[in-house]
């Protein structure tokens, strides 16, 4: 059995790892991010993980997992930002406040589709300006939704979380455990 990890995400692979599962192979999903008007961030992020799943093209012997991860502060989707402006404005909208950071993981296995998410609290401290700027040269915030990792200097912001921190890093390992399994992905193996 071959895993495929549809993701480029170097978090991810890295999650994977814990659980003992090395991807045979990397194949990163190109599609449409846009959400559709109206759409709410957690059905957002399940439809993005079960996308990504679904054009990825894979044998009987290959299991595909792809996960998407959406920062939502009330209704509204914070995806990664596309510049340093769209990113101040992120952070800048969350300092102070609780926002959700939702992860949805899909595996397939043939025309078997597993699917799961997660939704975590996130608290950010209030961000001095001198906080904002530095971390905004810091470019950290660069391809990571909401414009932060939870793994990197932002997590100096982020006094609490209430759920999964794996999650907000991008793959909730209880979750992907469970779904690996159901798709016959021997976990923990030993060669």
């Amino acid at each position: 059995m071959r895993l495929i990890l549809g993701s480029g995400s170097p978090r991810r692979k890295e999650l994977l790892a814990t659980l003992g599962a090395e991807p045979d192979e990397i194949r990163s999903p190109d599609i449409d991010e846009t959400p559709h008007k109206g759409e709410l961030p957690r059905p957002y992020c399940i439809r993005m993980a079960r996308e990504k799943a679904a054009v990825i093209e894979a044998t009987a012997q290959e299991i595909v997992l792809c996960a998407d991860t959406t920062v939502a502060l009330g209704r509204r989707i914070l995806g990664k930002p596309a510049d340093e402006k769209e990113a101040a404005q992120f952070l800048t909208l969350m300092s102070g406040r609780r926002h959700r950071v939702i992860t949805a993981v899909a595996v397939k296995r043939g025309d078997q589709l597993w699917q799961r998410d997660v939704v975590t609290t996130v608290q950010m401290k209030r961000l001095s300006d001198m906080e904002l700027n530095a971390y905004l040269a810091s470019n950290d915030w660069q391809g990571k939704a909401g414009a932060y990792g939870i793994q990197g200097p932002a997590g100096a912001f982020l006094p609490w979380i209430q759920g999964s921190y794996s999650a907000v890093m991008g793959l909730p390992l209880a979750e992907t455990a469970t779904l690996l399994t159901a798709a016959g992905y021997p976990l923990y193996r030993q060669d």
